[in-house]
């Protein structure tokens, strides 16, 4: 089976680098034209856009600033006249020990809450928007295993932004199938992305390895395959699920 998203404009947060790369590289090679959003890493997104073609171009957007994702959202429609996915993978992981001062520990919390969640509910909220006067559309949220079984101590905040984005997702999709608008959940534990490997710096990598299944660590282009399946239409039927990729670290 071959998965053709030829003709389709997808939109992916976070896509300069961690498992954001990879989601775009594997929609290009099916065919998808991807809307590259990048905060910081500007260089990264100029390459990788020029590294997968299909007319793929990058769009910048501090999304600790929620409501920059009105301008972002359009500033894709613009480019390209419609959105067939979006995809939010933007997300930091703040530690934030509850034994620091109270002005630091809500910095944290509202910076993080900002990002991985408000940001994407108001990204849902205009692809919700425009996928109703367009005959529906795909959104596929990246979470994270944390929105079920939890995260360890000093990670209350990225926790709660998770568990957040499942329910905004089932949400979506229980009241806005009848508009042809379908909502899934990507939910991975540990990738080796940067954002771990300065974990892994601060814990040390046996502390990860101890709790998998598997014998090696999730890696970001383990990720991608799923959200390029999601993204084909052949799981619509599965909307509202949540898809796991955490090498059997978590199992509900």
């Amino acid at each position: 089976m071959r998965l053709d998203l030829g003709g389709n404009v997808v939109l992916v947060t976070g896509a300069a680098g961690g498992i954001g790369a990879p989601i775009v590289r594997h929609l290009a090679e099916c065919g998808a034209t991807v809307a590259i959003h990048y905060n910081q890493k500007g260089e990264d997104a100029e390459k990788l856009a020029a590294e997968v073609g299909n007319n793929s171009q990058i769009f910048h957007a501090d999304l600790s600033e929620p409501k920059n994702g009105v301008t972002l959202f359009h500033d894709v429609l613009d480019a390209y006249g419609r959105l067939d996915t979006l995809v939010n993978n933007s997300g930091v992981y703040l530690r934030s020990p509850n034994e620091i001062e109270i002005d630091d520990w809500l910095a944290c919390w509202n910076r993080t809450i900002a990002i991985n969640l408000t940001a994407a509910g108001v990204l849902c909220r205009e692809a919700v928007n425009y996928f109703r006067k367009h005959k529906g559309g795909r959104i596929i949220n990246i979470a994270s295993r944390a929105a079920f079984r939890g995260d360890y101590e000093d990670y209350f905040a990225y926790a709660a932004s998770k568990g957040g984005m499942v329910a905004l997702s089932r949400t979506i999709a229980r009241t806005y199938g009848k508009y042809n608008i379908k909502s899934f959940v990507v939910a991975p534990g540990f990738v080796r992305t940067p954002i771990v490997e300065k974990y892994i710096k601060e814990h040390g990598a046996e502390s990860i390895m101890k709790e998998l299944a598997l014998t090696e660590l999730t890696q970001p282009d383990d990720v991608a395959p799923t959200v390029v399946f999601l993204a084909s239409g052949l799981m619509d039927h599965a909307t509202g699920c949540t898809v796991d990729i955490n090498a059997g670290s978590y199992v509900r």
